[in-house]
């Protein structure tokens, strides 16, 4: 200590600490006179002492002036070493970077100046301290003194420049140090990163985008900031990055794929937007690269095709066609399992859109990877099959309708629906013929379970399977579950709906032609006997499928063996769609039949039996008689046809036929085989069809004998034991019954 006030006098130290700046700064001129000296004549050991001295009893001082002094007398001391600075920084600069977290603000600001003057005095030899300023600065930024922020501000700028100029400054020990700062909310502070982000990238000897997917993540944080300007600057970033990764040969593009995936479902929506577009770019860029990112791409792409914002739209769309046309293999680490899984999650999402691109993608895999997309149909079926009760109304118009929808085109010719595409997907899959059954067999199970399904989906299910599979195909495994359905009401409901579609779908129009000619094709034949074996759960629908097949005699031998039961409410309401569907262009053949009843006499038995289960004031009634009044009778050539005082030709026909013989199918008088047709046993399908019917009655009181017993269980419960039973009242037989319970002619 003698030493050193040998070398500079009491007084100057004495000034050093003084409160006053103008003391304080001659004083440290003093020093800087001092130290130059001494270096001048290579005295370093004196000009060590002189810097411990300033170090411990200043800058280390618990009073402030005197930490202010020693600051500024270690940066008059660096200007005083000029040249020979960079041998003493060990010592001038670790107590200049303490005093940045002063607790006095001014202390800190003139740190940050005594900083700055070191610096400029030694310029590169400054980077061996490099991550320990840019961590002071980084703090510095975001101080609460506005001085000290002016004063780090200005030191920041002379750093960057120093960095920018030098060849000793290491990249690969800085990234760590920018990484743990990155998430950092403190809008000062990320404007400070930001800031030196864009310079480094700025210098062409420091590789900034090789490191990119270290600080990408926090960049894209940053453009949710609240301030305009940090969402401003940070895309700025981005976009600058964007454009060097399209101009550099190798990037590694997996690494920032996972986060851009992380980016694209942020809630806020400049982020989406700019994840969604980087995407876009690595999808184009990356190929085979991005191949083992691709489920988590897809991921991410996926939600964005239905967002609320247009341009998301707009560029997720882009994206997901550009990812359709790359063809990857399994064996490039393609995971078609991984696909599968997020196309299956993204069915269940809110937006159509979605959905729709999800039923895409599977479409898309099984026309490619076929086997691989089957090993997996365990763990997407069940979803598919979900899918048909899609909320989405939209749905093309009939005549519309495509022999088979091409990916490609679904959304350009077609408002598809989700349902459609679905359906499209499980005739992909049925192609193989176990596929097909399940399919098949899995559906009926799901019109059986969910009853909305079959009424409000099961017309456009049926029909497009029929185009999808073929018709004959579908309802030929369609009757064959039915035929042994344990359910006997699901059964009967599901035959007649498959008998509407049947009757009145265009789809359908070739297997109408085929029944039509179940008398004389052995094609035809078989598939009414296959049909009728399942349509016998439904009177109505067995009638329907005889008039189609001509098979007029066996329809009204049908009719005549309806017994009391039968006729219920149900039949009715069946049987008065039946009679309207007559007056359609479908049963236009049946209409022109009349013309000849001589020929066709069991066209005309079961017409006017069916007329006979008619209420007389219901509208098919009326409907049904006034087609029978505009039969000719001039067709009849015999006596035997002539009509009778009541002017009902049909009160004739069983009358007048020749005995010994029988018309075993209208037009064909042969003698009685056995009412065998063309190979079709009609006496059998008439017992096969009793039979049904006879189930279904013993079903019915099982079921009414079950709800009578369980009634009467409950108002035994119901009643208290105390209180004797109260008779039923009398009921006054010259009161009228009320409206609710009287029904008029024909009114069901």
């Amino acid at each position: 200590m003698a030493d050193v006030l040998s070398i500079i006098p009491a007084s100057v130290l004495r000034n050093l600490s003084d409160k006053l700046y103008e003391k304080r700064k001659n004083a440290a001129l003093e020093v800087e006179g001092v130290v130059k000296q001494l270096a001048a004549v290579g005295d370093h050991d004196r000009i060590t002492a002189v810097i411990n001295l300033l170090t411990s009893d200043f800058t280390y001082s618990p009073q402030a002036n005197h930490r202010k002094g020693g600051l500024i007398g270690l940066a008059a001391a660096t200007v005083g070493l000029t040249a020979e600075a960079a041998q003493h920084l060990e010592q001038i600069v670790p107590p200049v970077l303490n005093s940045f977290s002063d607790q006095d603000s001014r202390v800190r600001y003139y740190a940050c100046e005594a900083l700055y003057n070191i610096a400029k005095v030694v310029r590169g030899e400054f980077i061996v301290f490099f991550n320990k300023i840019f961590d002071a600065l980084c703090k510095l930024s975001a101080d609460s003194d506005a001085n000290v922020q002016n004063a780090a501000h200005l030191l920041d700028r002379l750093v960057k420049d120093i960095v920018t100029e030098s060849d000793q400054f290491s990249i690969e020990e800085f990234i760590p140090l920018l990484r743990e700062r990155m998430n950092v909310l403190n809008p000062y502070v990320r404007q400070f990163l930001v800031g030196w982000i864009t310079v480094l990238d700025s210098v062409p000897d420091i590789d900034m985008l090789g490191f990119l997917p270290d600080f990408l993540d926090g960049l894209f944080n940053m453009l949710s900031d609240s301030s305009h300007e940090i969402r401003q600057q940070a895309d700025s970033a981005l976009s600058e990055f964007l454009q060097e990764i399209k101009n550099s040969p190798s990037v590694d593009y997996g690494r920032m794929a996972e986060i851009l995936v992380q980016r694209a479902a942020s809630s806020d929506e400049f982020t989406r937007l700019t994840a969604i577009t980087w995407i876009n770019e690595f999808v184009k860029l990356g190929g085979d690269q991005l191949v083992p990112y691709y489920a988590d791409i897809l991921g991410a792409i996926l939600p964005c095709i239905s967002d609320k914002e247009e341009k998301i739209r707009v560029v997720a769309r882009e994206t997901n066609e550009e990812l359709l046309a790359i063809r990857a293999d399994p064996a490039e680490g393609f995971d078609i399992g991984a696909i599968l899984s997020i196309a299956k999650r993204q069915l269940s999402s809110d937006w159509e859109g979605t959905r729709i691109e999800s039923l895409h993608w599977i479409a898309t895999l099984l026309a490619r990877h076929r086997a691989e997309v089957l090993s997996f149909l365990n763990d997407i079926f069940d979803t598919l099959l979900k899918a048909l009760s899609d909320p989405s109304d939209e749905v093309p118009l009939e005549n519309e309708t495509p022999r088979y929808l091409t990916i490609s085109s679904f959304q350009k010719t077609y408002a598809l629906t989700v349902v459609l595409l679905v359906l499209e997907v499980h005739a992909r899959i049925a192609k193989d013929p176990q596929h097909f059954h399940y399919l098949v067999d899995s559906l009926v199970h799901n019109f059986r379970v969910d009853n909305s399904l079959l009424e409000k989906r099961g017309a456009l299910i049926i029909r497009r399977l029929c185009v999808l599979l073929d018709a004959e195909r579908v309802y030929r495994e369609l009757s064959k579950i039915l035929e042994g359905g344990i359910n006997l009401d699901f059964a009967s409901i599901m035959v007649q709906a498959l008998n509407l579609i049947l009757l009145t779908s265009s789809e359908l129009s070739e297997l109408r032609v085929l029944l039509k000619q179940s008398l004389v094709n052995a094609a035809g034949e078989d598939l009414f006997v296959s049909l009728y074996a399942s349509w016998c759960h439904s009177p109505m629908a067995t009638i329907s499928l005889c008039l189609l097949a001509q098979a007029y005699q066996h329809a009204s031998s049908v009719i005549v063996s309806l017994v009391e039961e039968d006729i219920n409410v149900k039949f009715l309401v069946q049987l008065d769609k039946l009679i309207r569907l007559m007056e359609t262009p479908i049963f236009a053949y049946l209409r022109l039949q009349l013309l000849e009843p001589g020929r066709y006499m069991w066209l005309l038995k079961a017409l006017y039996g069916l007329l006979m289960l008619l209420p007389q004031q219901s509208s098919a009634f009326k409907i049904l008689r006034t087609r029978l009044k505009t039969v000719p009778s001039y067709s009849f050539n015999d006596e035997q046809f002539k009509r009778t005082s009541s002017g009902n030709p049909y009160s004739q026909i069983s009358h007048h036929m020749p005995s010994g013989s029988q018309i075993n199918e209208d037009g064909d008088k042969k003698l009685d085989t056995g009412n065998v047709q063309n190979g079709i046993n009609f006496t059998s399908r008439l017992q096969q069809f009793d039979n049904m019917q006879r189930r279904h009655r013993m079903h019915l009181k099982s079921q009414l004998q079950f709800r009578n017993s369980t009634s009467s269980t409950l108002s035994q419960e119901v009643q208290s034991p105390e209180e004797p039973r109260r008779p039923s009242p009398v009921p006054d037989m010259n009161r009228p019954p009320s409206r609710s319970s009287w029904r008029g002619p024909g009114q069901l």
